[in-house]
């Protein structure tokens, strides 16, 4: 797998911790995220999948 960007979440801690979700692309269809306190543990998932997930997010409780 070639090397992988990630890019912080805009929400992240201004403190510069650990603690926020990172997001990288690998193909135009391929998207991964990570804990940033975790970063050897990958979700990917595809762009369906994450706007399913943010959609569901933004009305869970």
């Amino acid at each position: 797998m070639p090397d992988i960007v990630w890019q912080k979440s805009s929400y992240s801690s201004a403190g510069g911790g650990d603690e926020c979700i990172e997001l990288a692309a690998t193909d135009p269809r391929t998207l991964h995220l990570r804990e940033s306190d975790t970063p050897t543990v990958t979700l990917t998932l595809s762009r369906r999948t994450l706007r399913a997930l943010l959609r569901y997010s933004r009305t869970a409780d």
